[in-house]
């Protein structure tokens, strides 16, 4: 027999338990963290009503009040997850199928995306191998790519020299920049 938390008197016969987000700080990469977090009361019949909990049975509450409950309950759920404007796509239900509903998902979760890939290989970026590509290969394109990113910055910052320069190098190694 558990004791009432609120009154610490009556029998404990409504058990609530609540799931909350809290946000836990930033990650290294400057991102918020949310873990989730279990709460528990358990309360008597008295110290639960004065609380107004959707405990009572049924019959003590009109069909029409338990509508808006259930209506109350579906629009909070729905305004805390972002939806694809798309095919309409929560990140509830990416989280429950694994699976994402069409293209545009990617840039709708993206952050969500981020996160869930630093979880799974430790980087947000791909590093590993490519299939079919050599090793000589991919430094290549690494070189290339890394080339172009300080091409964009120089054009960026207005240094024209440097950005001909990068410019010229990015042809001579085959990646046909025209900038």
């Amino acid at each position: 027999m558990i004791t009432c938390q609120s009154c610490q008197k009556g029998v404990a016969t409504v058990h609530v338990t609540e799931i909350v987000e809290r946000t836990t700080g930033k990650s290294s990469s400057k991102e918020k963290r949310t873990r989730r977090e279990v709460r528990e009361q358990h309360l008597c019949e008295s110290c639960a009503s004065g609380m107004d909990l959707p405990h009572a049975p049924a019959v003590k509450k009109a069909m029409a009040d338990i509508w808006k409950l259930l209506q109350a309950s579906t629009h909070k759920s729905r305004r805390k997850s972002p939806a694809c404007p798309d095919c309409g796509m929560t990140l509830d239900e990416f989280n429950k199928k694994g699976r994402l509903g069409c293209a545009r998902d990617y840039e709708v979760f993206k952050d969500h995306l981020g996160e869930l890939l630093e979880q799974m290989q430790g980087s947000r970026a791909h590093v590993g191998r490519i299939p079919g590509a050599s090793e000589e290969q991919v430094r290549h394109t690494q070189r290339v790519d890394a080339l172009r990113a300080q091409l964009e910055d120089a054009i960026r910052t207005e240094a024209y020299e440097s950005a001909a320069r990068l410019r010229d190098e990015i042809k001579a190694l085959g990646g046909s920049e025209g900038a």
